[in-house]
């Protein structure tokens, strides 16, 4: 990398952590923890929500109700040319391509296995980062995310080894979904618009209707008659999922470097699990707390590694400026 651009975008990757960033990282941790249990109640056999057509209309109404929310607070809404066209790309890669392959695969196979396969997106990531920076990740780092991925396996081997009926194309999608999602933050947050986190992502649901209209149309799916359980998951989705916790990913994003953030692929599924037997008193095992302290392990090695990156490269500008 360049010395030009280590004041800018490196010093993302490697700058002390703001507390601003930390605290839309947890409501990231803890709102998308829940989505995947209220993605599979809504568009599971039976409940009346097609998947394409839900995922349209959750994202159009969290788009409005963000640029909404943005000019209650003053935020510029106007675009130029080359921030729609990177909109419409990042819009169609993280939710046509990701949650909508999600929200698809998930008529076929558990939410377990979903997020297990999901959880791969911080390995991806790493993996493309590396290629696009030429540089190989600390071993550090490439120890965490692999720990934070068997992690997430033990959390879902109880429900895994009771059988689990998927098809491959499900479990196909569900690998390319984690690949759109990674590309696409990657691309935005490489080529930022100069747009508040709330413009940003409601323009990016708004602009991905399109394409979740012409995937419904070309898959067949039928007028959407859903249960009122249906009802309450798509609602949820839409307030949280849609409005709260995109803002904040959006905002974390901006902040926070990418091997952090995405720290999230590995605690949501830990969060939803303690949820359950919180407040609906499900079973925690064994496995459970296995997986959550290997989660929580993976977790605590990335933020160790960013520390030790941090000062690293302090080190480094101090011993040129003393050479000078």
């Amino acid at each position: 990398m360049s010395r030009g651009r280590e004041g800018g975008f490196a010093s993302k990757i490697a700058g002390p952590l703001a507390w601003e960033g930390l605290l839309n990282l947890f409501v990231v941790y803890l709102v998308w923890g829940s989505t995947y249990l209220a993605i599979r109640i809504a568009v599971r056999e039976g409940s009346g929500f097609p998947p394409f057509l839900m995922a349209a209309g959750r994202t159009f109404i969290g788009g409005l109700l963000l640029l909404v929310w943005a000019k209650s607070k003053g935020e510029p809404l106007k675009l130029d040319r080359k921030d729609v066209l990177l909109l419409i790309v990042t819009g169609a890669m993280l939710w046509i391509g990701g949650n909508g392959l999600v929200n698809w695969s998930e008529q076929r196979i558990p939410s377990a296995l979903a997020a297990l396969i999901v959880a791969s997106t911080p390995l991806w990531v790493a993996v493309m980062e590396s290629v696009i920076e030429r540089r190989v990740p600390s071993l550090l780092l490439a120890g965490s995310l692999l720990l934070g991925f068997c992690g997430t396996g033990f959390l879902s081997y109880p429900v895994l080894a009771g059988g689990v009926h998927a098809d491959i194309l499900s479990i196909a999608a569900l690998f390319f979904a984690s690949l759109c999602w990674g590309g696409g933050s990657l691309l935005q947050r490489r080529h930022g618009v100069h747009l508040s986190a709330r413009v940003t992502a409601g323009y990016q649901q708004i602009f991905a209707l399109p394409g979740f209209l012409l995937l419904s149309y070309l898959t067949g799916e039928p007028r959407p008659v859903p249960l009122p359980s249906a009802w309450i998951a798509f609602a949820y989705l839409v307030v949280f999922g849609s409005v709260i916790a995109i803002a904040s990913f959006m905002r974390a994003l901006q902040i926070l470097p990418t091997k952090v953030l995405f720290t999230y692929s590995y605690v949501n599924p830990m969060i939803a699990l303690f949820l359950g037997w919180i407040i609906l008193s499900e079973p925690v095992s064994y496995w459970t707390l296995l997986g959550a302290m290997m989660i929580i392990s993976g977790v605590v090695g990335v933020f160790k590694d960013h520390h030790r990156t941090h000062h690293s490269l302090n080190r480094k500008s101090e011993n040129e400026l003393s050479e000078a």
